[in-house]
């Protein structure tokens, strides 16, 4: 499994690409917001030869859904996130007025993404898993073959996701996180929405929160 991370916005939000060896690939919230940015995405996919087959979200607050739109409009995929974020994404043309952002478009959304699906990239699967806390509709993309982790902003290196914002809350991101990303062997490498890579075993040992 292959995969490059983009900062992108002023939220420093990160993106990823993620492709099999026959260069099929697919994005993980696309916050690319202006030109420059959906530039370096664009020629990063076409240099590659990279093939997108899925547009997903881990949740739909507004720094993971900037680049949704010029996904769509480039490869004709609509975006993919649970059913409980729904909301946020319908209100984040809106957040976008509040924080000063230019004009926010967004497509339709393709199906619901299951509890109980595999996402599948060719040889590669994915377990979903639902993390509720830091939004209510919040979701990790999990590898267990490569033991990596892309885990939206549930948990960081260090810290865990906020839970001041419209339907966060507090005691479910901990238990999402003990129940679901804790029980995960120690070795799997956590991709965040934010910040840099870290673990599981070493979030156990060291995290503030825990």
């Amino acid at each position: 499994m292959n995969h490059k991370a983009f900062c992108f916005n002023a939220f420093s939000e990160n993106t990823y690409i993620i492709w099999d060896d026959n260069k099929e690939g697919l994005i993980i919230d696309p916050g690319c917001s202006n030109t420059m940015e959906e530039n370096e995405l664009y020629a990063f996919l076409q240099d590659e030869k990279i093939i997108l087959r899925h547009h997903l979200l881990t949740h739909a607050h507004i720094d993971h859904v900037l680049g949704c739109n010029f996904i769509f409009t480039k490869f004709g995929l609509n975006p993919r996130f649970y059913e409980l974020d729904r909301t946020l994404y319908e209100f984040a043309p809106g957040i976008a007025i509040k924080y000063g952002l230019p004009t926010l478009q967004l497509p339709e959304s393709g199906p619901t993404i299951r509890l109980d699906e595999r996402i599948t990239l060719g040889s590669l699967q994915f377990e979903v898993l639902f993390t509720p806390g830091h939004s209510p509709g919040s979701v990790c993309f999990y590898n267990a073959q490569y033991h990596r982790i892309f885990s939206g902003d549930v948990l960081f290196e260090g810290s865990i996701g906020r839970t001041d914002l419209p339907g966060g809350n507090h005691q479910q991101l901990l238990d999402s996180i003990q129940q679901k990303l804790f029980t995960l062997p120690p070795q799997t490498e956590v991709y965040s929405g934010h910040g840099g890579v870290t673990t599981i075993g070493m979030e156990k040992m060291t995290n503030p929160f825990f």
